[in-house]
């Protein structure tokens, strides 16, 4: 994660709807704001209720479509030219 970065309301609703998506890689949330899968994991922490987190916690441990290493060359989808 970058040290003391501060991200606004909207980069950090912006964040929480990407590691939400099931096929949203967290390399992609770290390219597009500079915040790796433990920044992304902390800030969902800080910004989800417990019973929210723990959720996704669970929906997104052991995923393969949220680690792009993982991912296959099929599971490559569509990407807009505005997409970062």
């Amino acid at each position: 994660m970058v040290k003391n970065k501060k991200f606004t309301l909207e980069e950090i609703n912006r964040i929480i709807e990407m590691a939400w998506e099931d096929r949203t890689p967290f390399e992609a949330i770290e390219y597009q704001f500079g915040i790796n899968q433990d920044g992304v994991i902390k800030l969902m922490r800080e910004n989800l209720k417990t019973s929210s987190f723990k959720l996704w916690r669970k929906r997104t441990t052991g995923r393969k479509t949220k680690h792009k290493s993982i991912l296959r060359i099929s599971n490559v989808r569509f990407k807009s030219k505005n997409q970062k």
